[in-house]
């Protein structure tokens, strides 16, 4: 298996909260590989494209107005099946049925306000990453503790 990245989002709500330590941190020690992180305040162009399935819907400006509330922390992570393990770690969209562990369960009551956006296949990642990240801001480096997270078996660097 090869390293996969993903797109992690730290919504407004968490950069308000002074979540951001707390939130990456999980990340790190759950053993996915920091690639690329930066603040960015978000614009409505970049959020019409990045929730363009979202367009046609009633609450389409409401997550626009929510989102551009403040900076945001844009991550982009790696690992054997990243995107499945934020997923998992991140929970239910809704923070008010989120199991309590996940990042959501945790620190969010709010289906809106809910802490994190995180990609939601391999695909959405690819068009995520790119649209967030140039590939300069995107580091590759070598994990010391590679050996230590997986059997080497388990992964292939690229």
């Amino acid at each position: 298996m090869s390293l996969e990245k993903t797109l992690v989002i730290l919504k407004p709500s968490a950069v308000q909260r002074g979540l951001i330590g707390e939130i990456t941190s999980r990340f790190e020690r759950k053993g996915l590989r920091l690639a690329g992180m930066k603040m960015m305040q978000l614009t409505d162009e970049i959020l019409n494209e990045h929730y363009a399935h979202l367009s046609e819907k009633p609450f389409f400006q409401r997550v626009k107005d929510s989102m551009m509330a403040c900076p945001v922390i844009v991550c982009c992570y790696e690992g054997v099946d990243a995107i499945q393990i934020v997923r998992s770690m991140t929970g239910a969209t809704n923070g008010r049925v989120a199991i309590p562990g996940t990042i959501r369960g945790d620190f969010s009551v709010s289906s809106q306000e809910n802490i994190i956006h995180t990609s939601d296949s391999p695909k959405t990642a690819l068009q995520e990453v790119k649209r967030f990240f140039k590939p300069e801001e995107l580091f590759d480096y070598k994990q010391g503790n590679l050996p230590f997270l997986y059997y080497q078996d388990e992964y292939q660097l690229t």
